[in-house]
């Protein structure tokens, strides 16, 4: 995760395809990499029968890469997202790095998708003096 972590500084997108099928989340990742100049920071289960693929670089290279993903998906296509000039502190949330210390209050985002609960993050923090804890 420390790889994940410190690419925040070195690019300015992330996108991500989330599926209802392992097998369609390998070849998805696949198809992302071998398509544009991207750097894969996430391909996994998340739980029983959905996988994520995150993926990080310029802007252009990420759309193209969440395209080719999402096309590769086919009927198994949760969702997928491209966010743009993604804010910092969402790569430690989503590693599960970021240390909660002196909490006046929680917030707790709740959505049928991790790739929801990502852009809905990115976006708390552009917006509010708030800690993103975990995604």
């Amino acid at each position: 995760m420390e790889n994940f972590i410190n690419v925040r500084s070195q690019l300015n997108a992330i996108g991500g395809v989330e599926l209802s099928s392992v097998a369609k989340g390998l070849e998805a990742a696949d198809a992302m990499l071998k398509t544009s100049n991207v750097k894969l920071l996430l391909s996994r289960s998340i739980c029983p029968g959905k996988y994520i693929v995150l993926a990080a670089g310029d802007v252009g290279d990420v759309n193209a890469a969440v395209e080719a993903g999402s096309a590769k998906a086919a009927h198994a296509l949760v969702d997928s997202f491209v966010i743009p000039n993604i804010h910092p502190d969402v790569f430690p949330a989503i590693a599960g790095t970021t240390v909660a210390e002196g909490l006046e209050a929680l917030g707790i985002i709740e959505a049928f998708s991790v790739s929801a609960l990502i852009e809905a993050a990115d976006a708390a923090v552009k917006s509010a003096s708030v800690k993103l804890l975990e995604i």
